[in-house]
C-alpha cells in the first residue's frame, strides 16, 4: 500500500551542486556527498570581522587543490611551471566572488590549505552547498558559502608581454 504525500512528510530539499568547468580535461559537476567521499581534512579558523568581531569555526573538507587537480588541468607539460599562469574563481550562490592562483594551493609553491567545507561546525552543508576556507586568511574575507561555480582558467596566454 502506497503513503499518501501528506502523511510522506515534507519533500527533500534538493542537494546543492557545485559546477567545475574551465581548461580542464574533465569538467565535473559536484555535490556535498561527493565531496565528503574525498580524504577529510580540519581547519580550526578564527576570522577578524569588522562588524562583527572574532568568530571561531570548525570546517572539514577536501583540499581545493586535490579535487581540482583530478579534473585534469589543461597545463601544457612542455612549458615551464606552465601551472603558476592559471587563476581559479570561485563564486556562491549568493553572488560573492573570490579569486586564487593555482600556486596559492599548489603542494610545489604556496601549499595553501584551502578547503572546500562540506561540514560547518559538525553539520553537514548538503543543502546550501560546500564553503571555500581559506584558514591563512584572517578577516575570512575569501570565505565563500554555498559555492555554486568554480572556474579554473589559464586561457589568458599573451595578456603578459615583455618588453
Amino acid at each position: 500500500m502506497s503513503q499518501s504525500l501528506a502523511s510522506a512528510g515534507p519533500a527533500a530539499a534538493p542537494t546543492a551542486e557545485v559546477v567545475i568547468t574551465g581548461d580542464l580535461g574533465r569538467p565535473a559537476r559536484l555535490t556535498v556527498p561527493d565531496l565528503a567521499s574525498w580524504p577529510q581534512h580540519t581547519a580550526r579558523v578564527a576570522f577578524e570581522c569588522a562588524t562583527n568581531g572574532m568568530r571561531h569555526h570548525r570546517f572539514t573538507g577536501p583540499l581545493l587543490h586535490d579535487v581540482l587537480a583530478d579534473t585534469a588541468p589543461a597545463f601544457d607539460p612542455a612549458r615551464r611551471k606552465d601551472r603558476l599562469r592559471f587563476l581559479i574563481a570561485v563564486r556562491g550562490a549568493d553572488g560573492h566572488h573570490a579569486l586564487l592562483s593555482w600556486a596559492e594551493i599548489d603542494p610545489d609553491f604556496g601549499r595553501a590549505p584551502v578547503l572546500l567545507a562540506v561540514t560547518l561546525d559538525g553539520d553537514g552543508l548538503d543543502r546550501v552547498g560546500p564553503q571555500l576556507v581559506l584558514p591563512q586568511d584572517r578577516c575570512g574575507g575569501r570565505h565563500i558559502s554555498g559555492i555554486d561555480t568554480i572556474r579554473v582558467d589559464g586561457g589568458y596566454a599573451g595578456a603578459v608581454t615583455a618588453p
